[in-house]
């Protein structure tokens, strides 16, 4: 007799036969319980669709306009085109490093970008560095080449200095002749998504600075680099995808609070400044922001706090 029959679905039918479930329970040896739980298990397991039966396999996903795809870490460690590469300066590392890796124009291989397009790099934690398409999609070494470096399971990458995770699972990293014009946060790492999207300019009109600046202004460079790198963990205006960071320009901007040498010096290393367990803003050593570039952003935030949106 079937233990459930789903014709009588009443409350008494239902704990009448959970009755006799527990008694034949009750009734079978500690070995043979053992065994139907085992065998339940499997019968499971075989149940699970690979997503849930693969959870803990990292995956990473690539979207470009309707088009989509994932990779877990073991298809590409797998693929015929993956192969170790050398990174002769690992900006996170901050030393030579070795790594399977895949090139991201392979990832994106047969998929047309939009117009007016970054590739949006979107970190587990919430960091988000907008990739021109020219830079990613590049495989000619004699320029910068991007490559999507995996950790292997059973070799563990070491912690990124000062935190206790390592860049894993997935990291973009670069090699090439002109890996020096690569910007410190287009080395994102611990990486989730590959997506596309408008071009900053284009998604957030807000970040502008007046169009009656001159070509010259210190303003206009300032806001090139805080949009590679201060977009990636803060918004201004309320325009930016991530919320890593605070908002710098409302309700105040840092500008409005702090001197020059002050927000000066916050951006260069923020712990020298003030710091606190849950600090998240690394510093840049001169090698990723020098004194002037720091000067040209805070020319960008000194404008665009009379710009608030």
């Amino acid at each position: 007799m079937a233990l459930f029959n789903h014709q009588d679905t009443s409350s008494s039918a239902i704990l009448t036969r959970l009755f006799r479930l527990s008694f034949l329970l009750s009734a079978m040896s500690l070995g043979d319980l053992a065994r139907a739980i085992v065998r339940a298990l499997i019968f499971v397991c075989f149940l699970l669709p690979p997503a849930l039966a693969q959870a803990d396999e990292p995956i990473i996903t690539v979207m470009v306009a309707n088009n989509t795809r994932s990779f877990t870490r073991s298809e590409l460690l797998t693929r015929p085109d993956a192969t170790t590469i050398e990174v002769a300066r690992d900006v996170t590392y901050r030393t030579s490093v070795s790594y399977h890796a895949v090139r991201v124009a392979s990832l994106l291989a047969g998929m047309t970008l939009p117009p007016d397009s970054v590739i949006e790099a979107v970190a587990l934690d919430g960091f988000m560095a907008q990739l021109p398409p020219d830079l990613v999609l590049n495989t000619d070494d004699s320029k910068a080449v991007a490559w999507l470096a995996i950790e292997p399971a059973d070799h563990p990458w070491p912690p990124i200095p000062g935190k206790d995770t390592s860049a894993g699972p997935f990291y973009i990293v670069w090699t090439g002749a002109e890996v020096g014009s690569i910007r410190s946060e287009q080395w994102p790492y611990h990486i989730a998504k590959l997506v596309s999207q408008p071009s900053p300019a284009s998604r957030w009109p807000a970040l502008a600075v007046n169009s009656a600046l001159p070509s010259t202004d210190p303003a206009r460079a300032g806001e090139v680099l805080f949009a590679v790198q201060c977009l990636p963990c803060h918004k201004l205006n309320g325009a930016g995808a991530s919320d890593v960071g605070p908002d710098l320009n409302l309700p105040k901007n840092p500008t409005e609070y702090l001197t020059p040498q002050g927000l000066h010096d916050v951006i260069r290393d923020p712990r020298a400044v003030r710091a606190w367990p849950a600090m998240a803003m690394p510093p840049f050593p001169q090698d990723h922001l020098s004194d002037r570039e720091i000067d040209l952003v805070i020319a960008y935030l000194k404008h665009m706090a009379g710009r608030k949106h």
